[in-house]
């Protein structure tokens, strides 16, 4: 079975890099970086989404926006640590997230510090999450970063929402559409073909196109084009699974001719919006960068920006490799350097990351916009070719009849 393995090693030059890398044993990972040339130093399987299933359900994105306000309330009110995490572990409706919370307790009471807690979960509380609460902890603004981290969990709920808006309704139509399709080829279809079987003569052409089609589909070359598509699509899944298929499909998806506009809008959205919360929380921007990458979702935006990171080891300003990584559009590297020259880095990124937010709701309701009207074409085109087809013969019937 295959494992998403997480590295970090030496190169060559010196210098640190990290990755994943899809394979079945730690020891294949150290002969793929081996044959890099590159000396691990840390190699540790890939932590799975939050997802914990159990008496309470999973832990959801909205499950840790609420505890994150509630404890960055309780916080800035003065209740000590503990005792705030206490409350929140009972008060929580999902209950395995409320095992989990009183295990954070019990970690930060035995003296271990908050983030250190946190970290022992990183199936609920990612990376991201656990540095900035880190940092938050080090400079004794810890309620500040908290609410911080709300705000970014909630606007990146919401940009995730937009995109399933946009993948989820042209789908859905389209499948609508063929389920219809195929219910009148398989039952309506058969029907007329008995019929013109017992009248006699010769068919019209589209009639002999629609009923042969008819047949095929109700015979075994349905059976062959629903293997073909459950086929492909667990080929594709699986082809995802190794780091080089995700790179490729990632690549196509993002030069797709409308969607790939809306996930490129999205990347930047979600690059801009990480880096910036990181940096005004706190963070190194190395630290930043790399955070960054790991969630980013797509493998193309990853490497461009692990890309970055490398620039800015080199000493170069954060604006240079942006631009050099063929990802961001040019407005965005502007804004980055003005931000730089200015010192207000964070700020800049979260006005570029609200600009392309915006962005996203304009390209999900142009693409809503326009899929429908297609989809309608589609659906009203093809059903109308069929009952013409099928009229056709009793036309021709009626008027030999006269």
């Amino acid at each position: 079975m295959a494992i998403v393995y997480q590295w970090s090693g030496k190169t060559p030059r010196g210098t640190i890099e990290s990755g994943e890398i899809t394979a079945a044993t730690k020891e294949e990972v150290i002969a793929i970086l081996g044959k890099r040339k590159i000396i691990p130093t840390v190699i540790t399987e890939k932590p799975k989404k939050a997802r914990i299933f159990g008496l309470g359900g999973r832990v959801k994105d909205k499950d840790i926006v609420v505890f994150t306000r509630q404890f960055a309330t309780m916080i800035d009110a003065g209740l000590p640590l503990v005792q705030a995490l206490e409350i929140l572990s009972t008060q929580v409706e999902n209950k395995a997230f409320g095992r989990i919370i009183a295990q954070v307790k019990t970690d930060v009471e035995s003296g271990l510090t908050y983030a250190d807690a946190l970290k022992k979960h990183p199936r609920v509380f990612s990376e991201l999450y656990v540095n900035m609460v880190a940092a938050g902890e080090a400079g004794g603004i810890l309620d500040t970063i908290l609410n911080r981290l709300a705000a970014y969990i909630e606007k990146a709920m919401k940009l995730k929402k937009k995109v399933k808006g946009a993948m989820v309704y042209p789908a859905v139509v389209t499948t609508v559409a063929i389920l219809v399709i195929v219910i009148i080829m398989l039952f309506v279809v058969p029907t007329f073909s008995k019929m013109f079987a017992q009248l006699g003569g010769t068919l019209p052409l589209p009639t002999r196109i629609i009923i042969n089609t008819s047949s095929f589909i109700a015979g075994i070359g349905g059976l062959m084009s629903f293997v073909s598509i459950v086929a492909a699509a667990a080929f594709i899944i699986q082809f995802r699974r190794a780091e080089k298929g995700k790179e490729i499909t990632d690549t196509i998806l993002l030069r797709l001719p409308i969607f790939g506009a809306l996930l490129n809008k999205v990347a930047v959205a979600k690059f801009t919006r990480t880096l910036g919360t990181l940096v005004s929380s706190g963070v190194p921007l190395l630290d930043g960068l790399e955070i960054t990458a790991k969630t980013s979702g797509n493998k193309v935006v990853e490497h461009a920006v692990m890309g970055v990171r490398k620039g800015v080891m080199g000493g170069k300003t954060l604006a240079d490799p942006v631009k050099k990584a063929g990802v961001f559009p040019p407005m965005v590297t502007h804004m980055i350097a003005v931000g730089e020259s200015t010192g207000a880095l964070d700020a800049m990124l979260s006005k570029i990351a609200d600009f392309y937010d915006d962005e996203v709701d304009a390209s999900v309701s142009n693409l809503t916009a326009m899929m429908e009207p297609m989809l309608m074409i589609f659906l009203g085109t093809t059903v109308g070719f069929i009952v013409i087809s099928m009229y056709l013969p009793i036309f021709k019937l009626i008027t030999l009849i006269k």
